[in-house]
């Protein structure tokens, strides 16, 4: 600044803006509230387009699924049904027992019913998981320990149902006719496989530097989350009895089916049948295991014992009830919990 007569003037080059914001930045955050609303509205009715594809892929398999269940004796259809939505309880009761934060039931429960309509919509897993880890953000949880959580939740699921099929393995040794179910000459490649994956992925941690410290951070994370949880008995019966809870009600449902059908089979070696076919299909990038699942069913349900007819009938109408029946409605909760801004 100058002093003169009459007041300051200021120097060319040094004048300071004044005045409102420039409209450029308002226009801006308009144009980012815009998009930001039509991809909200896009992931509000994909559910249901994915749903149509879906269907109409696997037309035929529909079509025959619910002519089956015309075939079939009612109540024990009926049971399976109510089953079938015990299992929604199972997978919200083991989510919450990965954090430690109460988490709003009605949001969460919500949440795992249209985890399950996302899961049979993408590769097997992820579609819960985005699901689920979305909503985990939303509820206020970090993105590292959303992560660990959603870890731990897999962790727990996989040895619950690995747990409980070899507990009923060793009551009911002869249930399971491992020759007929895996094709002769099989298992040596199968193992050549999961060899050959583990050493890619040890190889990697161990040439990359910035992935050996990036899983290392999310171990520490992981790690530390497990041991809060487990501190807590309330979080770990959750998490442990819903871990155990959810393939225990997912048998059921396929032996009530079985036994609506009629289906030759002890009602324990069905459940070993249905665990050990989930187990075996569970690294196969199908959306929702659809088609691997039915395949891998009847497969395991002829190793037990049963007639492949009768087999397949039963596998069509399980599916139907546990997958086609909640695929529409759950697509329409996903849509609304996304409206809603729920995930």
């Amino acid at each position: 600044m100058i002093e003169v007569k009459g007041g300051p003037v200021p120097l060319p080059g040094r004048q300071r803006a004044s005045g409102p914001p420039q409209p450029a930045v308002g226009a801006r955050r308009t144009s980012s509230v815009a998009v930001t609303g039509t991809i909200r509205r896009v992931l509000c009715v994909l559910p249901l387009l994915l749903v149509t594809v879906v269907a109409v892929r696997h037309r035929s398999v529909l079509a025959e699924g619910f002519a089956q269940l015309a075939t079939a004796r009612w109540p024990w259809l009926l049971a399976a049904a109510g089953v079938t939505c015990l299992t929604w309880v199972a997978a919200a009761c083991t989510r919450q027992g990965a954090v430690l934060e109460r988490l709003p039931r009605r949001r969460l429960l919500a949440t795992q019913f249209a985890a399950g309509a996302a899961n049979h919509l993408l590769p097997t897993g992820l579609g819960a998981s985005a699901v689920n880890l979305r909503f985990m953000t939303v509820c206020g949880l970090p993105p590292a320990r959303s992560s660990a959580a959603l870890a731990l939740y897999l962790l727990a699921e996989s040895v619950g149902r690995v747990g409980l099929l070899a507990a009923l393995l060793v009551a009911f040794p002869g249930a399971l006719r491992f020759g007929s179910l895996l094709p002769e000459g099989a298992f040596g490649p199968l193992l050549l496989a999961v060899g050959a994956v583990l050493a890619v992925a040890a190889g990697a941690l161990v040439a990359v530097r910035r992935l050996r410290r990036a899983v290392g951070a999310f171990l520490r994370t992981a790690l530390g989350e497990a041991r809060s949880v487990h501190a807590l008995p309330s979080r770990a019966l959750a998490l442990w009895g819903g871990a155990l809870a959810f393939p225990a009600l997912q048998a059921t449902v396929l032996v009530l089916v079985g036994l609506a059908f009629g289906l030759s089979v002890p009602p324990a070696h069905m459940a070993v049948a249905y665990l050990a076919a989930t187990v075996a299909v569970a690294l196969v990038p199908t959306p929702g295991g659809i088609g691997s699942v039915e395949a891998a069913l009847v497969v395991a349900l002829v190793a037990v014992g049963g007639a492949a007819a009768p087999a397949t009938a039963v596998v069509l109408a399980f599916r139907v009830i546990t997958v086609w029946l909640p695929l529409l409605p759950g697509a329409l909760t996903l849509g609304v919990l996304v409206r809603l801004k729920v995930i």
